[in-house]
C-alpha cells in the first residue's frame, strides 16, 4: 500500500496524508539537515531562538533578518510580524532558500553582507542569531553600526551568540568560526554605543531566563531605542 492512499486509524491525523498528498514533504534547509543527522537537539535549540524572537517582536511591521543561513526557523518569527526581509552574505545559503521558499510563509530573501554597509531600507526591528560570533571584534562595531543604520529612530535589535563560558564545552565543529563570542558585559557594552536602552537575557538549552551569566550557554542582547551617531 502507498502512504498516500492510506487513511489514518484517528481520522484527525488525516491531514498529514492529504499535505502529503498535495505538497510532498517539506525539505529540511542546508543546515538544518546536517543538525538533524549529526545532533538533533540542536535543532530544538534553535528553533527556541526564534521563537524569543517572535515573541519580542510580535506585531512588528518590517522586520530584517541578518545573516539567516537556511531560514528554517524564519517562519517561526514570520507567523507574528507583518513583513519579514532575511539576508545572508553567502550565496549558497541564500539559493537554498530561495528554492524552498513555500508560498504559504513567503518571506523576501537577499544576498547581502553588513559589513559592507547597510541593507537598504527601514526597518522597526531586526536580528541576528548566531553571527556576531563570527565577526572579529575589530569589526564588531561596523557590522552592528550597519544593522542599526538599517533601523528607524524607535526600533530595536537582537544579538544572539554563545556565551564565551559556553565554549569549553562546544564541539569542535561548533567552536569553527567562533571568533567572537561574548559574555553579558561584552554584549552590553556593543549595543550600549548604539542604542540608549540595553536588556540582556541568559538561556541554557531552550530555556531563556536573567539567572547567573558565567553559567549561562547562550546569550541575548535586546537594544532598544537608536542612538543617532
Amino acid at each position: 500500500m502507498k502512504i498516500e492512499n492510506a487513511a489514518t486509524r484517528e481520522t484527525q491525523y488525516q491531514r498529514s496524508i492529504d499535505l502529503l498528498k498535495e505538497r510532498g514533504l517539506t525539505p529540511l534547509g542546508l543546515m538544518t539537515n546536517q543538525a538533524w543527522q549529526d545532533d538533533p537537539k540542536h535543532l530544538l535549540f534553535t528553533l527556541s531562538r526564534y521563537k524569543f524572537v517572535a515573541k519580542m517582536f510580535a506585531g512588528a511591521k518590517n522586520v530584517l533578518e541578518v545573516g539567516c543561513a537556511d531560514a528554517f526557523g524564519t517562519r517561526i518569527v514570520v507567523q507574528t510580524v507583518e513583513r519579514l526581509t532575511a539576508t545572508d552574505f553567502d550565496p549558497v545559503f541564500v539559493e537554498d532558500v530561495v528554492r524552498r521558499m513555500d508560498p504559504q510563509w513567503a518571506f523576501e530573501c537577499r544576498q547581502h553582507d553588513l559589513l559592507q554597509g547597510p541593507f537598504p531600507g527601514h526597518y522597526d526591528a531586526a536580528y541576528a542569531l548566531d553571527v556576531i560570533e563570527h565577526i572579529q571584534p575589530k569589526d564588531e562595531v561596523n557590522f552592528t553600526g550597519n544593522i542599526a543604520k538599517s533601523l528607524s529612530a524607535h526600533g530595536a535589535l537582537i544579538l544572539g551568540c554563545p556565551t564565551i563560558h559556553s565554549q569549553a564545552h562546544a564541539s569542535p565543529q561548533s567552536k569553527t568560526g567562533h571568533v567572537n563570542c561574548k559574555d553579558d558585559a561584552g554584549m552590553r557594552s556593543l549595543l550600549a554605543r548604539f542604542f540608549h536602552n540595553v536588556f540582556v537575557f541568559s538561556m541554557n538549552d531552550e530555556v531563556v531566563h536573567t539567572g547567573f551569566g558565567p553559567m549561562a550557554h547562550y546569550i541575548f542582547g535586546l537594544g532598544c531605542g537608536r542612538k543617532e551617531t
